[in-house]
């Protein structure tokens, strides 16, 4: 069964790691392009992360990319430095955050 962004989305709090963002209060704003284009965002605070489909109104940074590719980038099989350096990953915002985001969460 290949991932979704549905299910990537939804197992973002399970992957989530509380102690690499201590003291963090953001919001990171998904949209998604290609076969599963849509809107998603997390919300990084008080050591938890809730994940919501939409827009939200204020985000911290926006990430934007083809959902193919994002899923790539979450499992590991394309660089996600690579995948910004191509164009294939579009950030906004605090760019801090998206170096942070890698750290935040453990891949499986």
């Amino acid at each position: 069964m290949s991932l979704t962004v549905e299910t990537l989305m939804s197992k973002m709090p399970g992957a989530f790691i509380p102690e690499k963002a201590v003291g963090l209060d953001a919001v990171i704003q998904f949209k998604f392009t290609g076969a599963e284009a849509g809107d998603w965002y997390a919300v990084i605070k008080d050591g938890k992360v809730e994940v919501s489909k939409g827009e939200h109104a204020s985000p911290k940074m926006t990430l934007t990319a083809d959902s193919s590719d994002y899923v790539k980038i979450f499992t590991g099989e394309i660089d996600g430095m690579q995948a910004f350096m191509q164009g294939k990953l579009k950030l906004a915002g605090d760019l801090n955050l998206a170096m942070k985001l890698t750290q935040m969460f453990k891949i499986k």
